[in-house]
């Protein structure tokens, strides 16, 4: 019983050095995707840590699984950032410019980090693609979001999932152009021109339902 206990804090011990391991590596990454660019490779990676891509193989099988870790990591800070800024005002356009407004500052912050994180990794070997992009991720978060906003207008809350994506693809599309065309108008501008374009749209969804002439006073 006592060599099982020792053995169980050997194995807890080295669980939590590997996933501080892969924390700092996912930092390594980051920087050098901030210094060299998203066209980083494994050995400027590896040498950002201080260490070689035998090593850093140790701890993510290939670069799928790499890009993975750093695409959760920004996803988590992004999405953080997005509730933040959402639960500053209660009424729903505003939330949605604010959502807008954070990915594209975002974006703006750091176009390289931006490149990297959304571009599609290739598949692994066995066929399957593991990849949840930061837009996936974000999109699953709107998603979550326009789900409390349609219950809360007591509407169904079934097509949540897809309008959140649609609003997500709606804005990476229109802010990939934007970097592509080296940012041709002012970012609060364009925030404000896809809050107009997406709120079209959700704008007969997400208001309060009618009251009944049983509920009017």
């Amino acid at each position: 019983m006592k060599e099982t206990t020792r053995r169980d804090r050997r194995d807890s011990r080295w669980d939590e050095h590997r996933r501080a391991r892969r924390e700092q590596l996912v930092d390594a990454t980051l920087t050098a995707v901030g210094r060299v660019g998203a066209a980083v490779g494994m050995e400027e990676i590896a040498a950002e840590a201080g260490t070689s891509k035998t090593v850093v193989y140790r701890h993510f099988a290939d670069r799928n699984e790499l890009h993975v870790a750093v695409c959760e990591r920004v996803a988590t800070q992004l999405t953080r950032k997005l509730r933040e800024a959402m639960g500053s005002s209660s009424d729903p356009r505003q939330m949605v410019a604010a959502a807008v407004d954070t990915y594209l500052a975002f974006l703006e912050a750091d176009p390289e980090v931006y490149r990297f994180v959304v571009t599609h990794s290739p598949a692994g070997d066995d066929g399957s693609d593991p990849i949840r992009t930061l837009s996936t991720l974000v999109g699953d978060e709107v998603g979550r979001l326009v789900a409390d906003f349609l219950a809360r207008a007591g509407q169904d809350t079934a097509p949540a999932a897809a309008w959140g994506h649609g609003v997500i693809g709606l804005v990476r599309a229109a802010a990939d152009w934007w970097l592509r065309a080296d940012r041709p108008v002012p970012r609060p501008q364009l925030a404000a021109q896809l809050t107009d374009l997406a709120w079209v749209g959700l704008s007969g969804v997400v208001t309060p339902a009618p009251r009944t002439l049983e509920e009017n006073p």
